[in-house]
């Protein structure tokens, strides 16, 4: 069986965070029946995202991505929200490496400044 596409694009997006911010926590939390294995998330001076699968996608939530600079529009997801915003990303949806580092970052910046 081959393997689920999530699970190789959680793992590019965890490399992609850890090396845009390479003192980030990850922790596994909200288990249950469900998601047996639990939510990935990742902090840094506060809550800078989690990244959740879903059937037909990944999403990767960012805590106070309202206040987070998004100058080349990768979140996808909540753009009115006060307080979180969302990258959705389907199978073969690309993700430019560079810009979502950036978006880390700045979530980092974000934590640190509040």
């Amino acid at each position: 069986m081959a393997q689920d596409w999530r699970v190789g694009r959680v793992d590019d997006i965890r490399s992609l965070i850890k090396a845009a911010e390479p003192d980030v926590v990850e922790e596994m939390k909200w288990k249950k029946p469900s998601n047996p294995d639990g939510v990935p998330t990742f902090s840094l001076d506060g809550l800078i995202c989690t990244v959740e699968t879903y059937k037909g996608k990944v999403k990767i939530n960012f805590a106070k991505g309202a206040s987070v600079d998004d100058p080349t529009g990768l979140f996808s997801a909540g753009p009115q929200a006060a307080v979180r915003r969302s990258i959705d990303l389907h199978e073969d949806d690309e993700l430019d490496p560079e810009a979502f580092k950036a978006l880390i970052n700045d979530a980092v910046r974000v934590n640190r400044t509040r």
